[in-house]
This record gives C-alpha cells, structure tokens and sequence, in this order.
C-alpha cells in the first residue's frame, strides 16, 4: 500500500487540529520551592508546544503531603498530577494507585535517569513517577566565616567539627548563628533531618523485629548532640524553622552552616537572590566515624494518580517537565546553575554543567547515600531518611512534634523519646507488625 506525501501531511494537519481540539485543563499538585515555581513561569512552553494549560495547587512540604494522600486514598480526583517523592511511589504504586509510566518516548531516554532515582520511584521494576530533580543532603558553608574562625572545612567533616565550627563563626552582637538546621515538625521536614543525622549517630527507628528503637543510647545521643548544638548556635526558633526558613537566613547571611538539601546550592549562590552568593562552600554531610554520613536520598517527582481521565494529557506534562529539552530550557533562559539537578545521568555528563562549583559534590552526596544499608544495625526497612511502609509517614508525624517540643524546651529529650518509643510501638501493634 502507498501513501503518497500529500496524505501525509493531511494526516499531520488533521492531528495538529484534532490535538488543538482535544486540549486539556491540567491541575498540578506541588510544592512551593524555587524549583516548582520556575516551572510556573515556563509552562507557557508546554501550552505552545500541546495547547495544554495548567492549573497549579501551590502548598507548602507539609500540607502539599497531606492533601495529596488524603486525595488518592479518597479517590478524590482533584489532581491530573501530583508531586509526590520516593516514599509514597513505591507504596502507592504497589496499591495500584498510580498510573505506570511504562510508555514514555523512546526520545524522553528513560534509561537516562540516574540509577538510585529511578530505582527509589519504581515498584516491582516499572516506573510510577519521573523525577523533576533528585536531590541528596551536604554542607553549604560561609567560606568568609569559616576563614575568620580559623578553620578549613574538610571535604568530609565528622560532626563535632561541625559543632565545633558552628560555636566559633557564631556572632550573636551581628546575628550571625553558626549552624541553621531544620527543627519543624513533619516527617517530611525536621523529621527527615533528624532521621538522617541518626544515622550517623547508629540509631535506626526499627530493629529487625519492628520494635521501636527510641529507648536507646544512640537516639538518645542524636537529639543531645542536635539540641545541644542548635542552642549554642543556632537561630531563636530553630523549632519550627524548615528548609524555606533557613533558606532565607542564609541568603540574609544568617547562617554561618546550613546542612540541608543539595538543591539548595542554586538558590544561596545565585546573587539576584543571596547576599552571601560569592563565599559559599560545599562539603559532605557529617558523620561519626561509624561508617554511615547523615545525608538522605530524596527525589521531588510527577506521577499520575489511577483513574485519571487526563493520562495521556498528563503524561504529555511529565515528558516535557522531567526531559533533557526541559534542563537547556532552563539554562538558556537562567544559566546552567539553576537547572533542576539530579535526575538525568546525562547533566553530569556535561561539561558546561560540571563547570557549577556544587555539581560534583551534589553528585558525591547522591551517590554515597544508600536506602538499601542506611543505618549502622541491620534494620528491616528500606529508606534513608523514612521507612519505606505505610504507616510511616502518620508515625513519624507525630514522632517528629515530640522532637520538636523538646527543641522548643517544651518537654526534656528523655520525655521526648518516651513518648515517641510509645507511640511507636502502639501504632505498629494496632497495624499488625
């Protein structure tokens, strides 16, 4: 059978027409950090490329958390996508609440996301949400307060260094606190950090047989360490300060440390944005000489929920969002360091990205974090920062406001970790561990 060229390009024409008539109102749930919200700004690409629109559920970490999981529990329906991370897809992926990402295009180059991303956002081997960034946790450091302490900081500093440089490059007469750490309640927030840092301290939240492990030396030392440091030389209300908080007192020039996500290196060098942009440095997450640093393994991601009538419209979104076009877009318009990091195995490939003072140190931090063997003791769970099961997420919800009460001197660690061992184990009971 033949098909002559002016029938090709009559079926061209027929399916631009039928793509512009079938042009869909997406709604997007994700949360309000710079990345998401660049995003915002370029959607106009999308539109021009699919004749797509999109409406965009802006939350903040917490909320965004809970409004997600209460909607597809529910079946709510409210979202075309979701931004969702690497505990809740493998989960909802294995209740067959996600739609599987198992027909991308062969030019979207699945194979090219990083490994540890796509295996922590896959259930079963299939991929249910494509990272928009993948990120780690490391050191981002005052390279002018450091030098005026008389220290250097090491590629891959213990924790009592930290605490030590934390106590020296603390000015209180110019409102300068050596160390900003997250303290907020959520397990996606304080709790994330706390978890981590455990880690290195050979805490783990569960031994082999799901028994609670807060009635330990070593959970005991963690919160110690973490108070002590944080009320020699932290900011006031370190409590309920999360990533957004400390981001904004470092870029004030606030914070003499800040231990948190590797994605925030574009953000505290960017001069439009950061008053400390010139003199910011970058080393590992801490650790205690025990074998295991306390940085985590995170990806923010686009997943479609199950029963969506908008898939391929959705799915349409994903591809551009979380595609190599969608790094150069960003570095054509706002340069290479500000593209989402972490996901494409083909970024650290590149030279011109590479050239970013904090690429090699973010891909450093993403490689040495295993959720596989995160804890010093054998543990039951996979996870760095979180225990990949259920009812993890409302466990350590409430774990984490305990925590952050005794930062706040509201109740004492002791009292801290009882409670937390407490509801712990109940809630493991009452869920048939």
């Amino acid at each position: 059978m033949t098909i002559t060229v002016r029938a090709l390009l009559g079926a061209t024409a027929l399916c631009s027409a039928a793509a512009i008539a079938n042009a869909e109102t997406l709604t997007i749930a994700t949360v309000n950090n710079g990345d998401m919200i660049r995003m915002q700004g370029l959607t106009d690409d999308f539109t021009a490329k699919t004749g797509h629109t999109v409406e965009w559920v802006t939350l903040e970490e917490n909320v965004l958390r809970q409004r997600v999981t209460t909607d597809i529990s529910t079946k709510g329906g409210a979202f075309d996508i979701m931004t969702i991370g690497m505990y809740e897809t493998p989960i909802w992926g294995a209740n067959g609440w996600l739609v599987p990402l198992n027909n991308l295009s062969a030019e979207y180059d699945v194979a090219d996301i990083l490994p540890a991303m796509a295996g922590g956002l896959s259930h079963d081997g299939t991929l249910y949400a494509a990272p928009f960034y993948g990120e780690s946790s490391m050191i981002m450091y005052r390279t002018d307060l450091m030098e005026k302490a008389g220290l250097e900081m090491p590629a891959a500093p213990t924790w009592d260094f930290v605490r030590e440089a934390a106590a020296k490059m603390t000015d209180r007469a110019n409102d300068i606190n050596g160390i900003c750490l997250r303290g907020k309640a959520g397990w996606g927030e304080g709790g994330a950090f706390i978890t981590a840092m455990s880690n290195s301290f050979g805490a783990r939240w569960f031994d082999m047989d799901w028994n609670a492990q807060f009635d330990t030396e070593a959970w005991h030392n963690t919160l110690t360490f973490f108070k002590g440091m944080m009320d020699e030389s932290g900011p006031a209300g370190y409590a309920s300060n999360g990533f957004n908080e400390n981001l904004s007192l470092f870029q004030q020039g606030k914070c003499g440390m800040w231990i948190d996500a590797t994605v925030a290196a574009s953000f505290v060098t960017n001069p439009n944005d950061s008053t400390v942009a010139d003199s910011v440095g970058f080393a590992l997450a801490p650790d205690n000489g025990l074998g295991k640093r306390s940085n985590w393994l995170w990806a923010w991601a686009l997943a479609i929920p199950a029963g969506s009538q908008k898939v391929e419209a959705a799915t349409q979104f994903i591809e551009w969002a979380t595609s190599k076009g969608y790094i150069e877009l960003v570095a054509s318009k706002e340069g290479w360091a500000n593209v989402p990091p972490g996901a494409r195995t083909s970024l650290y490939q590149n030279p011109e990205y590479m050239a970013v003072p904090f690429a090699q140190m973010t891909l450093d931090s993403i490689l040495s974090a295993d959720p596989l063997n995160a804890t010093v003791e054998e543990a039951p769970y996979v996870g760095v920062q979180f225990a990949a099961i259920p009812e993890f997420a409302g466990i350590a919800t409430e774990v984490s406001q305990e925590f952050s009460a005794a930062y706040a001197g509201q109740q004492t660690i002791e009292e801290a970790l009882a409670k937390a061992q407490a509801l712990t184990n109940d809630a493991m009971e009452a869920a048939g561990y």
